[in-house]
């Protein structure tokens, strides 16, 4: 196997649950009205830091669609599955979208931009005279 090369997002972000890996930016998120088999689910247009399984048919809620499995590149847990196609027209906006389980991912800010604050008490110019 070869070498993993994570993409680091910057600010908050939803990340994998168990390994805290950058999965999806907050612009990206399309639609939080999605279910899975394991509760709710978010839509998002665009993914990082995942590997794409095998091409399967599915029938869903909404019909039957083409999709793959997709994990986190860093732990190996499944974190939700991309659209490849849909078979009816009104469901094919969804066609190389993501969809990230609720329960698998976590919605977090990004606290390793050190701040700095000076904690030492300050002077005035009216103190000092």
């Amino acid at each position: 196997m070869g070498r993993v090369f994570v993409v680091e997002l910057d600010g908050r972000s939803y990340r994998c649950k168990f390994c805290r890996t950058h999965l999806a930016l907050p612009v990206d998120l399309a639609s939080r009205a999605f279910h899975s088999r394991r509760g709710k689910a978010y839509l998002f247009n665009k993914a990082v830091n995942i590997s794409i399984g095998a091409l399967e048919q599915r029938q869903m809620l909404s019909g039957v669609h083409t999709v793959a499995d997709i994990f986190c590149c860093c732990c190996g847990q499944i974190v939700g599955w991309k659209y490849e196609s849909a078979h009816e027209k009104s469901q094919q906006y969804k066609e190389g979208k993501f969809v990230l389980e609720r329960g698998r991912i976590v919605d977090e800010i990004d606290f390793s931009t050190e701040v700095y604050i000076d904690t030492r008490p300050s002077v005035s110019d009216d103190e000092d005279a």
